[in-house]
C-alpha cells in the first residue's frame, strides 16, 4: 500500500458516537438545517477509525488490524484503501 508513513488524523468537526457497539459520525454544522448526514461505521471499519490518533502511521494501523482479524494483508490493504477513500470524501479525516 503507498504512503505506509502517513499518519492519518481526524477531522476535529466530525463527532464520534459509539452506541450499542456501533459507531457513528456525525459532521458538526453552524446549524441544525445543514445537517444531512449521518455516517455508520461496520466492524473493520469502527476498528480502523479508532485507530486513526494523528500518531500511528498507516503501516502501523495495518500491522494491528493483521493481528486482530484473520485475513489476509491483500485484503486490509483493499479494505483500508476503500475506507480511507469514503472517509476523506466525507471530510472525517485530514
Amino acid at each position: 500500500m503507498k504512503k505506509e508513513g502517513l499518519t492519518l488524523r481526524k477531522n476535529k468537526d466530525m463527532v464520534t458516537r459509539v452506541i450499542d457497539d456501533e459507531t457513528i459520525l456525525l459532521p458538526i454544522y453552524k446549524s441544525s438545517d445543514e445537517i444531512n448526514c449521518i455516517y455508520t461505521l461496520n466492524r473493520s471499519g469502527s476498528r480502523i477509525w479508532e485507530l486513526i490518533d494523528g500518531k500511528r502511521t498507516l503501516f502501523e494501523i495495518k500491522k494491528k488490524l493483521l493481528e486482530e482479524f484473520d485475513t489476509t494483508t491483500q485484503e486490509i490493504d483493499k479494505e483500508i484503501e476503500k475506507f480511507l477513500k469514503d472517509l476523506k470524501e466525507i471530510k472525517a479525516i485530514v
